[in-house]
């Protein structure tokens, strides 16, 4: 049996968007429940070690959220979490400016090599797991 697109079903296709906006929509405002995930799986992060926006929000229980934990990375006080342990996808520090510079120097001191740019994901990524967070 061949397999249909999305476009082949406009229903689907119109559903997904709104789900899309949604999620969008609300990764924008804080939620304490949410946030508060969010912060066990950052914390679990070992020194030493990395992972992505969209690992810690799966990890925590809301895939797709990446965003909403760049936003709380964004507003939490900057030692009150291992901020400098949450990359972007492909181990790419999405920070800008003197933040970048920060963030990279953080890791190095705690161990972590880059490849040019970017953090060798395979060496140094942090497997996050829903049960380590209690």
């Amino acid at each position: 049996m061949a397999r249909r697109s999305a476009s082949q079903f406009p229903e689907l296709a119109q559903m997904q968007g709104k789900l899309k906006r949604k999620i969008l929509r609300d990764g924008t405002t804080p939620n304490e429940l949410r946030d508060a995930a969010f912060m066990r799986a950052i914390r679990s992060i070992p020194k030493g070690k990395v992972s992505t926006y969209g690992k810690v929000a799966a990890a925590a229980g809301y895939p797709l959220y990446h965003r909403a934990v760049a936003r709380l990375l964004r507003t939490e006080l900057p030692d009150a979490l291992p901020w400098h342990r949450v990359l972007g996808a492909g181990g790419e520090i999405k920070l800008r400016g003197e933040a970048a510079k920060e963030q990279r120097l953080r890791l190095q001191m705690e161990g972590v090599k880059f490849r040019s740019t970017r953090v060798d994901m395979d060496t140094y990524e942090h497997a996050l797991r829903m049960w380590e967070q209690e």
